[in-house]
């Protein structure tokens, strides 16, 4: 019985061990779309099918990082990070983003009777994507409802500075020359 037991803790000890380095490596892929001095601290969560998610660390500021590699309706290799506060438009966008064909309509739905959660206006959305060997990184800044009226920029990248994209919206988001 005593061998028994020693076996069965034995195996419990290496599945756990196996656990946690799985989760180490979902925290440092998740953190790769982080700026080097947030990371350290940022949480880093693991999104489930249903779009709610597990904490796989718990971080001391603002910043939440996941994986979105190949979940419904994203590509084979993508990590965001952004604000927690904006952890219910994440998934709000997944939604959307899982419904294949009926995406745009959807999204235009809910933009138009006032479902569609808003971001932290001024947050920052950090992403690492394509090829995981050489990653393309993008950052935006959310501006949810700004105008060319209200912030003074243009709504277009033709003059080359940073633009509003979707201006008018809750989607609406500084772009960047160059990104």
């Amino acid at each position: 019985m005593k061998r028994m037991i020693t076996i069965a803790l034995s195996i419990l000890a290496i599945s756990a061990a196996a656990f946690a380095q799985g989760d180490q490596a979902a925290i440092d892929k998740a953190l790769k779309a982080a700026p080097g001095n947030l990371g350290k601290d940022a949480t880093v969560i693991k999104w489930k099918a249903d779009f709610t998610y597990d904490t796989l660390k718990k971080g001391t500021n603002k910043l939440v990082c996941y994986d979105k590699s190949g979940l419904q309706g994203q590509p084979a290799y993508l990590v965001e990070c952004t604000n927690l506060g904006n952890l219910e438009r994440a998934a709000q966008n997944m939604k959307f983003e899982a419904m294949g064909a009926q995406k745009q309509a959807a999204l235009d739905a809910a933009e138009k009777d006032g479902t569609r959660v808003k971001p932290e206006f001024g947050s920052v959305w950090y992403h690492s994507m394509g090829d995981p060997a050489n990653p393309r990184s993008h950052m935006t800044i959310a501006v949810p409802g700004a105008t060319t009226k209200t912030l003074g920029l243009p709504e277009s990248g033709a003059s080359g500075g940073v633009w509003i994209m979707n201006a008018g919206t809750t989607t609406a988001h500084l772009m960047t020359p160059g990104e």
